[in-house]
């Protein structure tokens, strides 16, 4: 019944788009596949220099996120800021794929997107950045594989979980373990669940935060554009593997095994204190879903660690402060150019 719900999602999605609401994504080509993912590239294969960038989504969102509208793209911004940009995006998880968990998406597919990326450009240790879980999963494969990673951007991104973890891992804490709610939702765990537990632990930040966005765009034309485009992309959402939501309520959110330094990877055994590669960091106080501590704790467990801190501030548009980092005219205004900068002192 519930993966009933995801695909009404969709068709309603799918009815915005003759308004005219879909994303405007920047022309890519698929440079290679695998179950589970593909790795997209946006630049020229001939070009030759600029340094090499793979964001990696959170793995329940579109990538389009990354991609909204011209004015406000990530894709497009670093592109014209002379990067390679490159992107790892998720597929919609069949059964065969159902048993695929954090070796999968914070180790093996990271690593595959490397090897294809180092094939065709020659570079072993480009930046990666990741939004939201996309960023914990990006900062994860930077433990397991250091010498493989230039430098990360982590935006919005939790890294310490339990009590430090915010609305979502208290949430979590009163819940059953996972295995029963994948048990009861059915696998692939559709995005109507993450939607419904999401909006249970922080309604103000997934639910009043809409109301008051749209009264704040109604009379300014891009605002209200990005806020009708994000709107669109919230019935998109895709289901989750079963071990890959398992894994990721209970060792990270539950029991905040990537600070403690027991985050079982596939085989692999790891944490964040194993990070070696330098990081620069947006957080934000009004999104309401990573709490800034969630991110510095993170960051400052891991000696000698070089670091810098951005501060997202709260615009019009986003819909929920949680996406603004991405979509806003702030962050692109204030945010991104910073970023780039950082990034070209990496290459």
């Amino acid at each position: 019944m519930i993966h009933w719900m995801d695909e009404a999602r969709r068709q309603v999605g799918r009815a915005l788009d003759v308004f005219g609401l879909g994303p405007q994504e920047t022309p890519h080509r698929v440079v290679a596949e695998w179950p589970g993912a593909r790795l997209r590239a946006y630049h020229d294969q001939e070009r030759a220099d600029g340094p090499v960038l793979l964001i990696i989504p959170a793995p329940f969102k579109r990538v389009y996120l990354w991609d909204l509208l011209p004015e406000v793209s990530v894709v497009r911004r670093c592109l014209a800021g002379g990067l390679r940009v490159y992107l790892l995006e998720w597929l919609i998880p069949t059964q065969r794929e159902d048993e695929f968990g954090l070796a999968e998406y914070a180790n093996r597919l990271p690593a595959a997107a490397l090897d294809a990326i180092q094939a065709e450009t020659g570079v072993s240790a480009p930046v990666l950045a990741g939004h939201s879980l996309g960023g914990t999963l990006g900062a994860i494969f930077a433990t397991l594989s250091p010498e493989r990673v230039g430098g990360l951007v982590l935006v919005d991104a939790p890294l310490a979980f339990g009590e430090r973890g915010g609305p979502i891992a208290h949430a979590v804490a009163a819940l059953p373990h996972a295995r029963l709610i994948s048990k009861t939702a059915g696998t692939p765990v559709p995005g109507s669940v993450m939607n419904v537990l999401t909006g249970a632990a922080a309604p103000h930040s997934l639910q009043a935060q809409r109301g008051i966005d749209f009264a704040a765009s109604l009379f300014d034309r891009r605002a209200l554009a990005i806020h009708a485009r994000v709107t669109r992309l919230q019935l998109d959402e895709f289901p989750l593997p079963r071990r890959l939501f398992e894994e990721t309520v209970e060792q990270l959110y539950r029991e905040d095994r990537f600070v403690q330094g027991t985050l079982q990877v596939g085989e692999h055994q790891t944490g964040i204190t194993r990070l070696r590669a330098p990081v620069i960091a947006v957080i934000n106080p009004v999104g309401g879903i990573v709490p800034p501590h969630s991110v510095l704790a993170g960051l400052e467990a891991v000696p000698d660690l070089p670091y810098q801190v951005l501060e997202y501030q709260a615009d019009r548009g986003p819909l929920m402060q949680h996406l603004g980092p991405l979509v806003a005219p702030f962050a692109h205004e204030q945010l991104w150019p910073r970023i780039l900068d950082w990034v070209g002192q990496r290459a």
